[in-house]
């Protein structure tokens, strides 16, 4: 991509105590089939050296399809992805979380589904990975679609795996609230407007898990699900109901 032309695809990243997986995350988007991306990598003010690794590796690389944006304070994942979407100049929009892995055809393999189904909205399959990113064999299949009421029931949709087309849904729909999950709400709050989530049911991202990330921490899970649904005003008995579908679907993923 040549500077000042319009990216394809906007990676959006936040950025806090990455260091340890940042530059594999980073050299996973740099080998991906498809080249004509950028990548925003938002250091949210993380206390460790993440933005200096960060920095290190792209005086390293000369890759100017890296761009660093620095928070003058901590202000959450949300925050530093709505300001990398508004800066974002590319048509797709892809969320990428700071420890996880992409295959090296997600990007080709998605946008031609995309381009396939004519959807705004898509997601992929993806596997669980220890801590050194090593696959575990625990790969989480999606279905085909997924409309509001059924993603209330099936949290399969997983950041990492998102892609939106912004020829077919404004960037302003894709601001994320500032509560916990963000980014579920989000998906939700996209599909109550009426759209359609597709389901690209292939392998194409790694699902880091270590003991230090929030996703790790089960009763934090459930209490984050259940006030997501109280958050949409569903009332007890419908938040009850869905969150018995979700609780057996989040232990089948796992298994």
């Amino acid at each position: 991509m040549e500077t000042g032309t319009r990216p394809a695809v906007s990676i959006v990243t936040p950025v806090y105590k990455a260091k340890e997986f940042i530059v594999n995350t980073m050299d996973s988007v740099r080998s991906q089939s498809f080249e004509d991306w950028e990548l925003l990598l938002v250091d949210d003010a993380s206390p460790d050296d993440s933005a200096e690794v960060i920095e290190t590796y792209l005086k390293r690389t000369g890759d100017t399809r890296i761009r660093l944006i620095r928070m003058p304070e901590n202000s959450g994942a949300a925050t530093a992805r709505n300001l990398a979407v508004e800066q974002a100049r590319g048509r797709y929009i892809a969320y990428m979380d700071a420890d996880d892995l992409w295959e090296s055809q997600k990007l080709t393999r998605q946008i031609a589904f995309m381009k396939e189904k004519q959807a705004a909205f898509s997601f992929t399959g993806y596997e669980f990975a220890d801590e050194e990113g090593r696959g575990m064999g625990i790969i989480v299949r999606v279905p085909e679609t997924l409309n509001y009421k059924q993603a209330l029931k099936n949290t399969t949709i997983f950041t990492s795996t998102v892609m939106f087309d912004t020829d077919r849904i404004s960037k302003d729909k894709l601001v994320m609230p500032l509560i916990k999950s963000e980014d579920t709400a989000l998906w939700w709050s996209i599909l109550r407007g009426g759209y359609i989530a597709y389901g690209l049911n292939e392998n194409l991202v790694r699902y880091r898990r270590s003991a230090s990330t929030l996703s790790s921490d089960k009763i934090e899970a459930v209490r984050r699900i259940w006030n997501l649904y109280r958050y949409e005003g569903l009332s007890i008995p419908a938040s009850a109901w869905n969150f018995c579908f979700w609780g057996f679907r989040a232990v089948m993923r796992r298994l």
